[in-house]
């Protein structure tokens, strides 16, 4: 893996183990040689993840709307930042770039992108590992749902497991490196 697109909240959220959590994970992308892709803001968990990831000497790749960089959110210090027409080019520009996608805490932005990648990789569109990093149980009650529906046969057991979730950056990225891919077809029913 040369690059992880991190997905998360434009908001660093009410405790401060979210922001830590992102910091710690860019530091840990950069450490590993890992290139940071993600929406380009200096505000919120981006800016934080982002933040991690240059001052331990990483890459940050960013990708932001104009719009959005007309509103000044455009994080100033980035190795690359590319400005795009509209969120449609951000989110196939950041998944054309990464060879796998995390999802830190966030809200119905960081769903949409987590849930459209793993929907590309279900359909084969690519194959890429995805995952979250469950800082302090964010992602409890959405994973317990996703066995649900699993278990209530809208999900074959292959595309539920390809998303992986820790607490832990390298715990994380051991799983990504490791999770199987499946040719399965999305379909339950033929």
């Amino acid at each position: 893996m040369q690059s992880i697109c991190v997905f998360c909240g434009s908001s660093a959220g009410q405790s401060p183990m979210y922001k830590e959590a992102a910091t710690r994970l860019g530091e840990y992308l950069a450490e590993q040689g890992i290139e940071l892709v993600y929406g380009g803001a200096q505000v919120g968990l981006m800016g934080a993840v982002a933040d991690g990831c240059l001052s331990s000497g990483g890459r940050v790749y960013g990708v932001m709307p104009e719009k959005l960089a007309n509103l000044e959110l455009a994080h100033s210090g980035l190795s690359e930042l590319q400005i795009v027409p509209d969120m449609h080019a951000r989110k196939a520009a950041m998944a054309d770039r990464a060879d796998a996608f995390i999802a830190l805490p966030g809200g119905v932005g960081t769903f949409e992108e987590l849930f459209e990648v793993w929907t590309w990789t279900q359909l084969g569109i690519h194959r890429k590992p995805l995952g979250v990093m469950n800082v302090g149980g964010f992602y409890d009650s959405l994973l317990g749902f996703l066995d649900q529906v699993e278990s209530a046969g809208f999900m074959k057991p292959a595309h539920r497991a390809l998303l992986q979730a820790s607490d832990q950056p390298a715990q994380l990225l051991a799983q990504l490196r490791q999770v199987a891919l499946p040719d399965t077809p999305k379909w339950v029913d033929r």
